[in-house]
């Protein structure tokens, strides 16, 4: 019979594997998506997560992979980030100041924009205030939002440029996700396709920026914990206008910007949204109920 060792060991190369075949189909698509690929490789990834979490709480281990972080356009320089790897605790690590925190927000130009648009001024951003409030009516409900701008304020800033700009009126949230470890809700693509974006993207801030380059944690599971606001990608720096709101405790790597939570009658929202589940009856794919964003602004 195989020792928690063993199945530990297991868990990791096939969680490992399916990172690594996910990230390549997300370089050839560069399309905009939380985890990509099919609700069959959603649930592989759920269940391999599962296993892992059990694993290590049967044997009171941790675990890692081998693979490593693609440096992303916009970093800072090595010498500039942490040293130390955060705590491997399965939760998303406590946030430390970096020198590069604002200091340098790019946008460097991408695919054609899906909706008209200016992109947000580059530059240094300042942190402060630290957080800031915005809505989002919805055709399903108001959703209430605190963006965190100490901790990811490249992020905040085109986030609340593209909503000063109208840019996220109107559209239609496409993608809902119901798997045990994947409970998201993604809205900011004008296309609706999921394959949408500015015409801009820029890198990966917290948590990401909490790992050196190239840690081997960067590719390990943590908690996004409900209510938390996010950004979707393709891999690291390809942030864009799609972002995704977690109504229950979601498994992801450290690799996508944490940049805001949701308030309690957003959260009530989600939680009709999901519980209407998703059109066809699987685990992911459009909401059965459309959500439509009626106006996002800065409160």
């Amino acid at each position: 019979m195989p020792t928690n060792e063993q199945r530990r060991e297991v868990a990791k190369r096939k969680l490992e594997e399916q990172l690594r075949q996910q990230a390549e189909q997300a370089k050839k698509r560069r399309t905009m998506s939380i985890i990509g690929g099919s609700v069959a490789a959603v649930a592989v990834i759920a269940a391999v997560v599962a296993t892992v979490m059990i694993v290590q709480r049967d044997s009171g281990g941790s675990s890692t992979t081998a693979s490593a972080a693609t440096t992303e356009p916009g970093a800072p320089a090595s010498d500039e980030g942490p040293t130390v790897s955060p705590p491997a605790n399965g939760q998303l690590p406590p946030f430390t100041p970096l020198a590069s925190t604002g200091a340098n927000c790019q946008y460097p130009a991408a695919q054609a924009a899906s909706k008209q648009n200016t992109p947000p001024r580059a530059g240094r951003v300042p942190t402060d205030p630290a957080q800031i409030s915005a809505s989002m009516t919805t055709s399903q409900g108001n959703i209430g939002l605190q963006l965190d701008n100490a901790k990811s304020p490249c992020t905040v800033n085109s986030f609340a440029s593209l909503a000063q700009q109208g840019y996220f009126n109107d559209t239609t949230c496409h993608r809902l996700t119901t798997a045990e470890s994947l409970s998201v809700l993604q809205c900011g693509d004008p296309a609706g396709t999921g394959m949408g974006g500015p015409g801009y993207e820029f890198a990966n801030e917290y948590p990401t920026d909490q790992y050196p380059q190239n840690d081997p944690g960067l590719q390990q599971p943590v908690l996004y914990p409900r209510g938390t606001l996010a950004m979707a990608n393709a891999g690291p720096g390809t942030n864009g206008s799609q972002f995704f709101l977690v109504y229950a405790d979601s498994q992801l790597p450290p690799q996508y910007t944490v940049f805001g939570t949701i308030d309690e009658t957003g959260l009530a929202t989600l939680d009709k949204i999901a519980e209407a589940g998703v059109q066809g009856g699987g685990q992911d794919g459009a909401p059965a109920q459309e959500v439509m964003i009626k106006t996002l602004a800065l409160d």
